[in-house]
């Protein structure tokens, strides 16, 4: 993986969730410069004003227009990008198939699947050259769906078939870049665990779990981890 004068960078989409807070700080304390993005600049200040080595930018991840500009600014300001983390998530549900909704769908739809699309598509060519990391959070709810997550379930399995066809083009490119999924069951943080002192969240992945799993593919190999789905679930030593 080439590295610019700077180092190399990494650009975390949905960097003020839980998740992206606690990769955000493993990234920089690996000598990473980490360009984190959200759509609200007041919480980027907050989570970040005080970490030296973060490039904080809001932008709207649905708007592909936008998304290009991104891209343009992190290729200009820090000559591309090495990883791209997609943490974009959200979830609605229901009780069953008549009970999922349009606008549930649609929701889901464009937050968790339309932004994974516009980024990396933007920042595809930055990766391919640079020998870099696509990597997004897949869900056991692919593999086995209920009626209540219907939407949700459907919405990831579009996630790790982008994730597949990027890994696809990587390899036709003869890149040594990779597009990863990693699988969880649902997320956790010390916050959730102090506001719910008596639920044991079994099978959950601890963010700072799931910030080391990430953190770990920028230094593996492209073949082991290029179109790879890798279960969390079986490393929450945390759940």
């Amino acid at each position: 993986m080439s590295e610019s004068t700077g180092g190399r960078t990494a650009v975390v989409a949905g960097a003020t969730s839980a998740s992206g807070r606690a990769l955000t700080r493993r990234l920089l304390a690996d000598g990473l410069t980490v360009v984190a993005v959200g759509s609200d600049a007041g919480r980027l200040a907050e989570a970040f004003a005080t970490l030296e080595g973060v490039d904080r930018q809001e932008c709207d991840l649905t708007d592909e227009a936008a998304v290009r500009v991104l891209a343009d600014r992190v290729r200009a300001d820090h000559g591309g990008a090495d990883a791209l983390f997609h943490l974009v998530g959200g979830w609605r549900g229901g009780k069953g198939i008549t009970a999922q909704s349009t606008a549930d769908y649609d929701a889901l739809h464009r937050s968790v699947f339309v932004t994974l699309f516009n980024t990396s598509r933007a920042f595809y060519d930055q990766l391919a050259e640079r020998g870099g990391r696509l990597a997004a959070v897949s869900a056991t709810a692919v593999a086995a769906p209920t009626a209540g997550n219907a939407s949700y379930a459907a919405v990831k399995a579009s996630v790790d078939a982008w994730l597949q066809a990027v890994a696809d083009g990587f390899a036709r490119d003869g890149s040594a870049a990779a597009s990863t999924a990693v699988v969880v069951k649902a997320l956790v943080d010390d916050t959730l665990r102090q506001q719910h002192p008596d639920r044991t969240f079994p099978g959950y992945t601890h963010v700072d779990d799931l910030a080391g799993i990430l953190a770990s593919l920028l230094g593996a190999p492209p073949a082991d981890v290029n179109g790879a789905r890798i279960d969390a679930v079986r490393d929450a030593h945390r759940g």
